[in-house]
């Protein structure tokens, strides 16, 4: 589990040795030459924004804040039960909050893959500057080739990916190493002194800048914490302090010892570290390795894109298995070719690292000051002293708006590109989560009660049909709306009527002996709730077939029944109370084009009989 933790989860922050020196370094020098002390300086606020943001705060307190084993900012909503808060709470402002944390991982998912094989492959460039116009080029191939990947699953790759990427962090380890040799003096830095120090002899400006350009050190730290459910706290702990965390502050000790000794190398400290005839081997190899970290991030959009889709922040899309083996492989075609052209247009447009690190640190910034807000209401609500919490989460809450404050000088540098992205996503959100509020409230006005349906059975229905019809209802409560079209149209009933209703619970599983309750309204109709877990995959045909295996409905053969299913077509009114009319049509664009209810929730093909409604809001 340690050795899948490293290629998973520090595949991002495993290439930063990439770029984020030469940046903290340009922006100590700020187009001078650049000092002794300065150097000194920007490897000391790595290092302590390293052992600080990424080894204390996240590997040994926000990794406490588990939902039932699973972590990340949809697990901290959940434990906060902030998805059913009433309109106008503070649990429901925190659910705007919430959501905006994740789709600030939108941004991040497009940043990263661009910005990571971008500065792999400038290594080229330091041994041959004639190769400069194929960097862009190479990029884009890759990352083409990165995104057809998808849709084949990366089980095979994902046996290499830790293998692989223990083998970076020795490079990473024996280059800082063949670097600090040289100049032993770079070791004072080890001291909190020298960052503290170098950023308050600084203008205002350019110790923003500097610890802007530091922060790209600890982005995509915060995928420990997201990751958390797929290998367990004690592996990612274990791969952070044993291996990753001392081979990356022995590269960046490395690198700073390098520009001690030659300023002039500031272009590309990470490649210049290497002896010359191992320059080509290493750029391949970087290459490996950030291929490897952007298919971690595309990995994690996946993840937390059917995480919201399950608890109802985003609209309903195709999402593929693609083993059947290993939880966690998906494919979300959709997600990822977006994802792919927001990458790409990053890399087009950007054209360099150096251009694309403006755009990057902003949303992650942002990401870590709210999961640290969550989670410090979690530990609260858990029973932590609101003092101590007070104390530990309100200092990390500080340095991260102090990163974040340094981070958004890069606005209109290029953070404005993720921040758009995120807020364009962040808006999806809202308005399909503020959109099926109101489709549910006509459908309520519209949903008959359990006693008409009684009396209907009872008295209204001319002949009741043989087999078995299951009507999916999207409250456990009421008349579903196509049973009601279903009986008004043919004024019959089948000899037995299921009425199953699919729950996504706030725990990421539900164990198979908790899956389903059956609630007997009359002889012959009856009411199957299916409970499933946001990390679980709602298949109702699997959750029925399992039913009958515990006995709970005898007598009925799947492979016989029919399955009724409504189909809703939304027109929104302007003289129906809810949103403005313009975001309505946007809600009513996303229902349109949603995944089918049938087909999201694995009912049988040839099975299925739909009935259309109208509904107005």
């Amino acid at each position: 589990m340690t050795m899948g933790a490293l290629g998973v989860v520090y595949g991002d922050i495993g290439t930063s040795p990439l770029y984020a020196l030469k940046e903290a370094a340009k922006a100590a020098a700020h187009g001078g030459t650049l000092t002794h002390d300065a150097v000194l300086g920007v490897a000391s606020l790595i290092l302590w924004a390293l052992l600080l943001i990424i080894s204390l705060k996240y590997a040994l307190l926000i990794l406490r804040a588990d939902n039932r084993g699973e972590g990340g900012i949809v697990a901290l909503l959940a434990l906060l039960h902030a998805r059913n808060a009433q309109a106008g709470t503070w649990r429901a402002h925190l659910l705007v909050v919430g959501l905006v944390g994740a789709a600030l991982l939108y941004g991040d998912g497009a940043i990263t893959p661009a910005i990571s094989v971008l500065s792999a492959i400038e290594g080229l460039k330091v041994d041959a500057p004639s190769l400069a116009p194929v960097v862009v080029p190479v990029t884009v191939a890759i990352l083409i080739g990165l995104f057809m990947m998808q849709k084949q699953g990366t089980g095979f790759i994902g046996r290499i990916f830790g293998p692989v990427m223990l083998a970076w962090f020795v490079v990473l380890a024996a280059l800082g190493i063949h670097g600090i040799v040289k100049a032993p003096a770079v070791l004072a830095a080890l001291s909190p002194f020298y960052a503290f120090n170098f950023l308050i002899h600084q203008d205002f400006h350019v110790s923003f800048a500097i610890l802007g350009a530091a922060f790209l050190a600890v982005t995509g730290g915060e995928a420990m914490y997201a990751d958390m459910g797929h290998f367990g706290r004690l592996p990612i702990r274990l791969a952070w302090f044993a291996i990753c965390l001392p081979a990356l502050v022995l590269n960046y000790f490395g690198q700073a010892a390098l520009l001690i000794t030659d300023p002039t190398m500031i272009e590309n400290p990470f490649f210049q570290l290497c002896p010359d005839a191992l320059h080509y081997p290493l750029v391949a190899f970087s290459a490996v390795a950030t291929v490897i970290a952007s298919q971690a991030i595309i990995s994690g959009v996946f993840s937390l894109t059917q995480q919201s889709i399950q608890l109802g922040f985003l609209p309903r899309m195709q999402i593929r298995h693609t083993t059947s083996d290993a939880i966690g492989q998906i494919y979300v075609p959709l997600v990822n070719w977006l994802l792919a052209a927001a990458t790409l247009g990053a890399v087009l447009s950007f054209g360099t690292s150096d251009a694309l690190a403006g755009a990057y640190g902003i949303a992650v910034s942002l990401l870590m000051a709210i999961t640290t807000l969550l989670a410090a209401l979690v530990a609260i609500q858990w029973g932590y002293s609101p003092w101590l919490v007070a104390g530990v989460n309100g200092a990390f809450f500080v340095i991260d708006l102090i990163f974040f404050s340094a981070n958004s000088i890069k606005l209109f540098e290029g953070g404005w590109f993720p921040l758009l992205l995120a807020g364009l996503v962040a808006f999806l959100m809202l308005t399909w989560r503020a959109g099926v509020r109101l489709v549910e409230a006509a459908r309520g006005q519209l949903r008959q009660p359990e006693e008409d349906l009684i009396e209907t059975a009872v008295n209204r229905c001319h002949a009741r049909l043989p087999g078995t019809a299951v009507f999916l209802a999207s409250a456990p409560r009421g008349v579903p709306l196509a049973l009601t079209q279903f009986v008004k149209h043919n004024r019959v009933l089948h000899e037995r009527v299921l009425l199953v209703t699919v729950l996504i619970e706030e725990s990421p599983h539900i164990p198979d002996d908790e899956r389903a309750e059956v609630i007997e309204i009359i002889p012959g109709i009856t009411r199957a709730i299916l409970h499933y877990g946001f990390m679980q995959n709602p298949t109702i045909y699997e959750g029925l077939k399992l039913v009958c295996q515990q006995g709970k409905l005898p007598g009925i053969d799947l492979a016989e029944i029919t399955y009724y299913v409504g189909r809703e077509t939304i027109i929104p009114r302007e003289d129906v109370p809810g949103m403005w009319v313009w975001r309505e049509g946007v809600f009513a664009f996303l229902q349109r084009n949603a995944e089918r209810s049938a087909a999201f929730f694995g009912v049988p093909t040839k099975q299925v009989v739909e009935f259309g409604t109208e509904l107005e809001i």
